[in-house]
């Protein structure tokens, strides 16, 4: 296995998916670069609160942007919901910077709808609906499809590891499989974006989901998924639970969909 590194790579029915440290993913084939939950004007909303936060996360979060926007040069960025964390963090500042920001990134800019946009107007920016992007299905929250891959945010998922003093807690990628025989909504793979806003917390995964970890500027294959043909393996010898993914080890159309939209 190749080191970890800022950048890896991972295949889905032969798709590929680069997975940055920078908490993005980057889709070569149509040159676009995703992220999830950025979460703009979340102090000043806590501010508005009497919670006493500091008001420079935003800029870190929106030069993490622009950076990966001037590596990569894509032709559309998109940001899968909560793009802002709510109406009371609307700044006359942040619009400003919210409607400068399409020249500044060189592309386009779209917004898939998330929760915390719900009660907003932002100019310039129309709100869609989830929709395919090629083999992907944008969404906010997950919404499982049986053909696609679904990308998503909203669960800013971390990682728990190591043990007492050690232990940390990592953001991470998590891919999630669902249930081979069931209903045609539970069938549907999916990739969580961890948040890539500065100032946002995160939720534990659970031990089923596959997971790559983001430390120090790399990511970090932890467990990953093989094909969904694949038999569930043994994690070890003794008494170690049955798990559908490997570790360390790299893996290797469809129905009519709705086009993407604004939302009502």
């Amino acid at each position: 296995m190749s080191p970890p590194s800022g950048q890896q790579p991972w295949f889905w029915r032969g798709h590929r998916l680069d997975l940055l440290a920078e908490r993005a993913v980057w889709d070569p084939q149509p040159r676009t670069l995703l992220v999830a939950d950025l979460h703009l004007g979340k102090a000043e909303v806590f501010q508005a609160h009497g919670v006493a936060l500091p008001s420079d996360g935003d800029a870190t979060t929106l030069n993490a942007l622009l950076e990966l926007a001037q590596r990569f040069n894509p032709l559309q960025v998109v940001v899968l919901g909560d793009l802002i964390h709510g109406r009371a963090g609307l700044t006359v500042e942040l619009r400003e910077k919210l409607a400068a920001l399409p020249e500044l990134l060189g592309c386009p800019l779209r917004l898939i709808d998330g929760n915390h946009e719900r009660g907003s107007w932002l100019e310039g920016l129309r709100r869609e609906a989830s929709c395919p992007l090629g083999p992907i299905w944008l969404s906010h929250a997950p919404e499982a499809r049986s053909e696609r891959l679904n990308l998503c945010g909203h669960l800013h998922p971390v990682a728990v590891v190591g043990r007492g003093a050690d232990r940390l807690r990592l953001p991470c990628f998590a891919f999630r499989r669902g249930q081979q025989h069931g209903p045609a909504e539970q069938q549907g793979e999916q990739l969580v974006l961890p948040s890539f806003g500065h100032l946002t917390g995160g939720h534990p995964c659970s031990e089923s989901e596959g997971l790559w970890l983001v430390a120090e500027g790399t990511v970090v294959p932890w467990r990953i998924p093989g094909p969904a043909t694949t038999p569930l393996r043994h994690a070890a010898a003794g008494t170690q639970p049955w798990s559908p993914y490997v570790r360390p080890s790299h893996p290797d159309a469809s129905a009519a969909d709705p086009p993407c939209g604004p939302r009502q």
